[in-house]
């Protein structure tokens, strides 16, 4: 397959009009056959990665069945997300490892989005800062539980969240450092708390400004913290309801593109119409692209995919298209390690490409491991 006349995201995060050569599963320096798409009027993106949702189309990955896994899949790469680090909630140790089994198991013969890992956002996290997490199940940071659910999921787990300012909190930091991905997340910590985080070993901050103290000019926090360190990179939910327009901006000025990366938090009611769904075990009432908690209101996820709040940062919140794509494509594959496979149209790579209405960014057609959905 060849691509024509698109312009083409390239791997210095700049739009190049230039063929794509397409052979079997991969981008190659020939195409493998005489198929041509000609994507005059497009611009060609890799397909993106959400490192953090919970769901879509009434599954949640926390049903922890094939079912769920592959709808939530089938739905990711209908969008355009073609890879996919789905999060756990906070619940028992015997949940989570039901959940990291049926994750496990579906790598074998998956179809649909590639699951490429797990984030466990629950349950290492503040009772205070808990959000639409379950009180129930909150546990304190065990490092010996969490190697015991990552054999369960064969190691797939690659982001794990915690409050650092929990009692074990900054011995499982050390502990861990280098085996997975460890994320500040649900907590109430300051700035001195969160900067000695960042020193042990984390270097992840979930969902930016949702489940922490505020920014003040006293009080810098977590979000201080992060801006101060050059290796933390910080999760963005551009939903246009998490987080206004103007902050959205002035993340990207403190932190750059290099180090903020797009998310959706999507939750099961994504992909359908409003009403009533669940997050957590928790009722969640949803109106539009808001999903708030029954009981007490607070926001719980997103109604809305990567892809178009990728759209939304770029069309409603001024985010220059190339910085939208790298945070969205570029930088989650970085931060779990599997950009050497996906990520960018480059030779080597699995040729999963989006091509876009250069004017609407609206989706025109999705190759996945170099085959035309």
């Amino acid at each position: 397959m060849k691509i024509i006349n698109a312009k083409v995201f390239t791997e210095d995060c700049a739009f190049e009009e230039k063929e794509i050569c397409i052979s079997k599963e991969y981008i190659s320096h020939s195409s493998g056959d005489d198929v041509c798409i000609d994507a005059a009027g497009c611009i060609a993106i890799p397909g993106l990665t959400d490192i953090h949702f919970h769901g879509c189309m009434g599954q949640d990955f926390c049903n922890g069945t094939q079912e769920a896994i592959q709808t939530i899949a089938d739905y990711q790469l209908a969008n355009g997300i073609t890879s996919i680090c789905p999060a756990t909630m906070t619940y028992d140790e015997e949940t989570l490892t039901g959940i990291c089994r049926a994750a496990a198991a579906h790598v074998n013969g998956q179809k649909g989005a590639d699951l490429v890992g797990i984030n466990m956002e629950g349950p290492f996290i503040s009772l205070a800062k808990k959000g639409a997490q379950n009180p129930k199940y909150i546990h304190k940071p065990d490092t010996e539980m969490f190697r015991r659910l990552q054999k369960e999921a064969n190691g797939l787990i690659k982001l794990v969240d915690l409050a650092p300012e929990e009692e074990g909190a900054m011995d499982f930091i050390s502990a861990l450092k280098g085996e997975v991905v460890l994320s500040i997340a649900h907590t109430t910590a300051d700035f001195n708390t969160a900067a000695e985080a960042l020193r042990r070993g984390a270097s992840h901050i979930t969902h930016l400004y949702n489940a922490m103290p505020s920014f003040t000019h006293r009080a810098p926090g977590v979000i201080g913290a992060a801006v101060d360190d050059p290796h933390c990179e910080a999760e963005l939910i551009c939903d246009g309801i998490h987080i206004h327009p103007a902050v959205v901006r002035t993340t990207f000025k403190m932190f750059g593109d290099d180090r903020v990366i797009l998310i959706s938090d999507s939750m099961e009611a994504t992909g359908l119409k409003d009403g009533e769904y669940s997050l957590g075990g928790q009722a969640v009432h949803v109106v539009g692209n808001r999903a708030t908690l029954e009981c007490d209101g607070t926001i719980a996820g997103s109604a809305t995919n990567l892809m178009d709040c990728m759209r939304t940062a770029v069309q409603k919140m001024g985010i220059p298209l190339a910085s939208a794509v790298k945070c969205a494509a570029v930088n989650p594959a970085k931060s779990i390690g599997i950009y050497d496979r996906y990520g960018s149209i480059s030779v080597g790579k699995y040729a999963n490409i989006v091509l876009l209405d250069e004017n609407t960014l609206e989706t025109k057609k999705i190759i996945f491991r170099g085959k035309e959905l």
